[in-house]
């Protein structure tokens, strides 16, 4: 089995609550190179990627090197259908930061009545055997 890229490991590192914003961090970072915005101007993650600029060849350059860096399929409906950095960002946590379950909560302890019965049959006869 293949060990995951670089960025996953690093993301899988952190504390639960920080991946998600590392994963945003890493979208952000590849659409501001791809639609050429200096590092700190403004980038709308609830805006189209189209309203921002962004054409179909950047996009699909941009979801080859996200694949790449994550280690993952990218669908192209997800890219088309809902274009937003925001939407992408939530589709890539759910491909590749899995979440950590809570432990399963034991489940009770129920005696079963032939179990309570016989318990009760041991403790009346030690009871009035004594």
């Amino acid at each position: 089995m293949m060990s995951a890229p670089a960025a996953v490991e690093a993301m899988l590192a952190l504390p639960e609550p920080e991946r998600l914003e590392r994963l945003r961090e890493l979208v952000v970072d590849e659409f501001r190179a791809s639609l050429l915005l200096e590092p700190g101007e403004e980038l709308p993650l609830e805006r189209s990627f189209f309203d921002l600029g962004m054409t179909s060849l950047r996009l699909t350059e941009l979801k080859q090197r996200l694949e790449r860096r994550l280690d993952c399929a990218i669908s192209a409906n997800t890219l088309f259908n809902e274009p937003t950095v925001a939407h992408l960002v939530a589709y890539l946590a759910e491909l590749v930061l899995p979440r950590e379950e809570a432990p399963a909560a034991p489940a009770p302890v129920t005696a079963e009545p032939d179990g309570e019965r016989a318990l009760v049959d041991h403790l009346l006869r030690d009871l009035y055997q004594s």
